[in-house]
């Protein structure tokens, strides 16, 4: 069953983005945003001057009132009106055109950066994956992407604006009368502390919330993904509390979000409007005494009202600036997350000659060797024991080599080493006598093809599911013949045949169809080295016998190594391993190791071998 995935920096082991500082965290996106900053500089200027624009409409007012109004120039009020026309139109045409402006490079940046992350989460190693939800993974390339979107087109642009246009309004106002001026500054500090309070316990609750999505997120694909095992226990009621349970987190965090925003909101709308009524007071006085004028009092509180937006938003972008830091630190969790390098050693290894890995290498068609392999996942315990501890295996060319071990014994982690798919903790693997951390790993997995035990299929046709294991060089007679091997012909008689979609991980599929598609993927290229974990396991006895006799055809051109649970497998090998304990305790024929290894015995004991071939 689904179980509830754990937090994202649990899994990636780094420190919360509320213990770095914000800006650090942005400025990280500055090779993005390098190849767009023209339009996004030039998109700034024209926002600043556009909201420039609206303060001269004060001073327009302060004209018509002192000037036409006083005068009761009738001709001048309304040519007033029209400059008052001309400024608004004028800002809403400069506004629109930084839009436009930002639209399409901002579009461009976020696709970009889910192109770039995509691409590294192929590259990264299983090790990787197995310690990551992948819902964590799904929200880091949705959900942040948007943020960091919404941030570079808004907050970004609008912190700049509204702290010019503060600024500039804030002198326009001490031009007018510095003592009410000095008035509407007075709330400044009090708003400066609290913006300050807010960032510190804002970015710690935006964290936990973008955390919260990926859980739940994870949650809810493992659900659609496990719904035959859901339905098949009827445990729908203990996923929709633990469903409900993370949803309430998630509520509880976006509630206290919503606070703190309230907070901030009322803290700098209200002292701010407390400052805007003692000056009307003040101003009002001024003005009945004849020391200021009416258009002067005008002019300075509709300066002031035009404040009010750049004021309030602050709340607002700084929210918006903290939630993209925290998406822009989890985004580059992973993208800081090494990769798979294209060739070169494991960690304390010493650097060897590299061969060409098309040719025979040091000792020609040597076939697939380990040398005192041993192997310990990057996240064991220092000290522990070794998954694999020295081994020491030779497939010779040609050959097809059984491997026998009970569970648990390494078998499938022994396989995945050969095409890189884990690193070797010491030792080394040759094919042909080429050490495979000699090869850049794109040409070893053309040499090496793998049918896994659990075959997975993508949400794509049949011809395009099998022909993924031949690098675009299979043709029709290829995967004709490849499906023949693996006795998956039923594909020709799909609706659509070979073209028919089989949907998400091949589940329209019966477990047996979805194997004899892994298998004929594995051989449609033709390779040089195969490995098949136990690829006949999902199959009948009457599908396998067939299965088998058109492999041995392939088996007997290509150095395969396979692992084996049942009998009737190891009739296919030339020889058979038995892994015991992390480490090959055994190799010989099929007879002599029933002869001289009571393991080997015991773990063929539920079938014989003697029966099967007189079966066939």
């Amino acid at each position: 069953m689904p179980t509830t995935p754990a937090p994202a920096e649990e899994a990636a082991g780094t420190e919360p983005a509320a213990h770095r500082s914000a800006v650090r965290s942005l400025l990280r996106l500055w090779p993005y945003v390098r190849p767009v900053r023209a339009r996004l500089g030039t998109a700034a200027v024209i926002a600043v001057v556009a909201s420039c624009t609206g303060l001269v409409i004060p001073l327009v007012l302060k004209w018509i009132v002192d000037g036409p109004v006083a005068d009761r120039d009738t001709g001048g009020v309304w040519l007033g009106a029209l400059y008052l026309l001309l400024l608004g139109v004028a800002e809403a045409v400069l506004f629109g055109l930084r839009r436009w402006l930002v639209a399409r490079p901002l579009a461009g940046v976020e696709a970009t950066m889910r192109a770039d992350l995509y691409r590294h989460l192929q590259r990264l190693p299983l090790a990787f994956h197995d310690r990551w939800p992948s819902g964590q993974l799904l929200s880091r390339g949705t959900t942040d992407l948007m943020l960091l979107r919404m941030f570079l087109a808004f907050p970004l642009t609008f912190l700049l604006v509204n702290s010019v246009t503060i600024l500039v309004g804030v002198l326009i106002m001490l031009a007018q009368d510095w003592a009410l001026g000095l008035v509407l500054l007075a709330p400044a500090l009090p708003v400066v502390v609290f913006c300050w309070l807010f960032e510190k316990r804002y970015s710690r609750v935006a964290r936990q919330a973008q955390d919260q999505v990926g859980d739940l997120t994870t949650l809810v694909e493992e659900s659609v993904l496990g719904i035959r095992i859901i339905k098949g226990f009827g445990r729908h009621r203990s996923q929709a509390l633990a469903f409900r349970d993370l949803s309430r987190t998630l509520r509880g965090t976006e509630l206290a979000k919503a606070r703190l925003l309230a907070g901030i909101y009322a803290a700098i709308t209200t002292l701010p409007e407390l400052a805007i009524g003692a000056a009307l007071v003040l101003g009002t006085v001024q003005v009945a005494d004849g020391d200021l004028s009416a258009g002067t009092l005008v002019a300075f509180l509709s300066t002031a009202l035009a404040l009010r937006w750049p004021v309030e938003s602050i709340g607002f972008l700084l929210a918006m600036s903290q939630e993209a830091a925290t998406a822009t630190e989890r985004y580059f969790e992973v993208m800081d997350a090494p990769p798979e390098s294209g060739a070169g050693r494991p960690a304390g290894a010493a650097p060897r000659a590299a061969a060409s890995a098309t040719g025979a290498g040091a000792h020609g068609r040597d076939g697939l060797r380990f040398e005192n392999v041993r192997f310990r996942y990057p996240d064991a315990e220092a000290g522990g024991v070794p998954v694999l501890d020295r081994v020491d295996l030779h497939v010779r060319h040609g050959e097809t080599m059984a491997l026998v071990g009970g569970t648990g014994s390494g078998k499938t982690t022994l396989t995945a080493l050969v095409p890189r798919l884990h690193e070797i903790t010491s030792g080394r693997i040759t094919l042909d006598g080429v050490d495979i951390t000699a090869m850049p790993r794109e040409e070893l997995r053309t040499l090496v093809a793998v049918a896994f035990e659990e075959p997975t299929l993508f949400s794509a046709a049949v011809r395009e599911n099998v022909l993924m294991g031949a690098a675009g060089t299979a043709d029709e007679d290829d995967l004709r013949r490849a499906l023949a091997v693996a006795q998956a012909d039923f594909a020709h008689a799909l609706p659509q045949g070979t073209d028919t979609q089989v949907g998400e991980q091949g589940l329209s599929l019966s477990g047996g169809q979805r194997q004899r598609l892994a298998l004929a993927r594995a051989v449609v290229g033709s390779p040089r080295f195969l490995v098949l974990d136990d690829p006949l396991s999902a199959l009948d006895v009457h599908t396998e016998a067939l299965v088998e006799a058109a492999l041995r055809r392939v088996l007997a051109g290509t150095t395969a190594l396979v692992v084996a649970h049942r009998p009737s497998t190891v009739l296919l090998a030339d020889r058979v391993a038995l892994l015991s304990g992390g480490r090959v305790t055994a190799v010989g024929t099929h007879h002599e190791l029933l002869r001289t290894s009571a393991e080997y015995a015991w773990l063929m004991s539920g079938r014989t071998l003697t029966t099967e071939r007189e079966t066939r």
